[in-house]
């Protein structure tokens, strides 16, 4: 029994010392959060190590809010958000840094069997705030909608909420986490509605996006302003880190990256943005 105790003794001093190792690995980086960047980072972490083998770099979603709150806390090297630090409720965003990566485009999805392709933006608010309730409605078949909204932490939400319900209190529906399941779900569920970044809508092809007054979500009309449901795809640092976590945001920074990468996921890249848009919500022409 005594050395059936020992074992598990240096089992544990094991996992605290290899914890301690892995916390102070120079080459070591955690990127955490928002679910609608995740796809960019994992790909990019994966083209970076090809060439910089030491590389340890560890990529998981959680969502914008999940991203803030653990970078803030010193637990990761960097938050991922589709929001403004200065957004989030008690997070402190002057002890952070935020470094842009790129853009995305946030759209409008339905299950096709809804026979709707554009709607006016008028008609998108009345659906989330239950006072549109069937397809026919707005030209569609007689089918009754069902809303999937995103849960209160995510950027996505936030987003959307910002940018195209504008103030509009959206009905009481179900929620979920993340886009990949959003996809689910609206892909198998005749009548239902939701919101989507456009590189997991590009990765479904399930799902009907929608144009919104007749406006496409292109990356043309994303980077004009003309499509105006999109935020910035943020990389929060805490003001020192270490050189590997600044390689890395250089990486997804450079040209290379940006004309490629980006642009190939179905971002738009930063350099091609003709508008900025502002911490308090104002988005002005560069």
């Amino acid at each position: 029994m005594k050395k059936y105790s020992l074992l598990i003794a240096m089992g544990l001093l094991l996992l605290i010392i290899s914890g301690c190792g892995n916390k102070n690995n120079p080459n070591k980086v955690t990127s955490v959060g928002s679910t609608a960047m995740q796809p960019l980072v994992e790909q990019s972490s994966l083209d970076y190590k090809k060439n910089n083998e030491a590389a340890n770099i560890t990529v998981q979603g959680g969502g914008s809010g999940t991203g803030l709150s653990q970078v803030s806390q010193g637990a990761v090297s960097i938050g991922n958000s589709d929001v403004f630090a200065e957004e989030k409720e008690g997070i402190n965003a002057k002890d952070l840094v935020d470094h842009k990566i790129a853009v995305v485009g946030i759209v409008p999805v339905v299950n096709p069997s809804a026979g709707v392709k554009n709607l006016s933006l008028k008609q998108l608010r009345d659906i989330f705030a239950g006072k549109i309730t069937n397809w026919k409605q707005v030209g569609g078949k007689n089918q009754a909608i069902t809303i999937i909204n995103r849960s209160q932490g995510s950027g996505t939400r936030s987003t959307f909420e910002k940018t195209a319900l504008k103030g509009v209190k959206s009905v009481k529906a179900q929620e979920q986490d993340a886009n990949g399941t959003v996809d689910k779900i609206v892909s198998a569920t005749p009548g239902t509605i939701s919101y989507l970044s456009i590189p997991y809508l590009r990765i479904s092809k399930k799902l009907q996006g929608l144009s919104i007054d007749n406006v496409k979500p292109s990356y043309e009309n994303i980077a004009q302003n003309k499509w105006k449901i999109w935020s910035y795809e943020h990389m929060y640092t805490k003001k020192k880190t270490n050189q590997a976590t600044k390689k890395f945001i250089d990486y997804l920074q450079s040209v290379k990256v940006q004309n490629g990468l980006v642009r190939e996921a179905g971002y738009v890249s930063i350099h091609d943005m003709k508008f900025e848009a502002l911490a308090d919500g104002k988005v002005i022409k560069k």
